[in-house]
């Protein structure tokens, strides 16, 4: 966990640096794409990474957050820094109903209804167009009144770093959460749910805690998007901001708090990198997803940790500890030469 918690600090200092050194337009985007993400991915994993449930229908809190944000900016002229926590809150609010529901189901029929509630969801902004102007989305999201007259790079740098603060907040709720007891009890949970059960650990409000949790990260994308893009569609529902999530959850590594910001940073440089094969890109993901859980069913970050963790083990050097290295490394004494140094029989 230390070396979670400062790879992030890292993360989070290499981060404010970037502009520094790539002050462009399209760099910036890119930023900005990579903070948003890493906001979608912390979301999924609290649930996904810790609880051990697999919801298909996680799009439905980014959706609600963006569409809060939205009508709460042009029906009533909110200002950005209440229309993203209001956001938050709704989907947070949201996340409680669905969850109470959703979380007394377990596999196949956790997935299915949540990916229900999605697509339900989906249908009412396609349909309720008084509210949400149907197909035709809600259009026109204010830009903060600070920079409604900037440049285009002025206007993402604000953006750029709004992004980054979100960022680093929804990566401490995950932090805070993976300390606490609570976050004790759902790997519990995860790892054996009877063994969990038998020493008070209790499934279901303990779900729907996280659940709370996951969908107020995943409001607070929705909101930050919808401001950025100034475009909200009954779209954000789909199933192809879904299988994005995943993707940067398993190939990032689930249940580790790093996970998603490596995630995002490789599909957002993915999806730029294979933005020429338009909808193959999606296969190609796909194929990236099953060589993952194939060759490594812990994401990147399993990896890295499992490196990490045999370079903290390995035997010191002189100066550090020789006489130890002897003995865990005979082999390396130089052949024909005994202990005091003479040659050998």
């Amino acid at each position: 966990m230390t070396f979670e918690r400062n790879f992030l600090l890292a993360a989070v200092a290499l981060g404010a640096l970037i502009p520094l050194v790539a002050f462009n337009e399209y760099a910036l985007h890119i930023g900005i794409m990579i903070m948003f993400s890493v906001m979608l991915a912390t979301s999924l994993n609290l649930i996904v990474g810790y609880v051990g449930e697999f919801p298909l229908g996680h799009t439905a809190f980014f959706g609600i957050g963006a569409y809060s944000a939205a009508l709460l900016s042009v029906r009533l002229g909110l200002p950005i820094y209440t229309t993203i926590p209001l956001a938050a809150v709704v989907a947070a609010i949201a996340g409680l109903g669905i969850g109470a529901v959703t979380l007394r189901l377990r596999g196949p029929f956790f997935v299915i209804v949540t990916l229900c509630f999605a697509e339900v969801l989906r249908l009412v902004a396609n349909n309720w167009i008084d509210l949400t102007n149907g197909p035709m989305g809600v259009s026109g999201i204010a830009k903060p009144a600070s920079i409604a007259g900037a440049t285009g790079v002025q206007q993402k740098l604000w953006f750029y770093y709004a992004g980054l603060l979100l960022a680093a907040i929804s990566l401490l709720i995950s932090y805070r959460f993976v300390y606490s007891n609570i976050g004790r009890a759902a790997v519990a949970l995860r790892e054996n749910r009877f063994v969990a059960q038998s020493i008070g650990i209790w499934p279901f409000y303990l779900g729907l805690v996280t659940f709370v949790l996951a969908a107020a990260v995943g409001g607070l994308a929705g909101g930050f998007y919808a401001h950025y893009i100034s475009y909200v569609g009954p779209e954000v529902f789909g199933f192809s901001f879904m299988i994005t999530m995943i993707i940067m959850v398993l190939a990032g590594g689930k249940g580790t708090l790093a996970g998603p910001v490596i995630g995002a940073v490789l599909v957002v440089f993915l999806e730029e990198f294979l933005r020429d094969f338009k909808d193959l890109r999606f296969s190609i993901f796909g194929l990236i997803v099953v060589g993952v859980v194939i060759f490594l069913p812990r994401g990147l970050m399993g990896f890295i940790g499992r490196r990490h963790e045999s370079y903290e083990r390995r035997p010191r050097g002189p100066a550090e500890g020789g006489a130890k290295r002897d003995r865990v490394a005979p082999a390396l004494k130089p052949a024909g030469l005994n202990r005091g140094g003479a040659a050998d029989a």
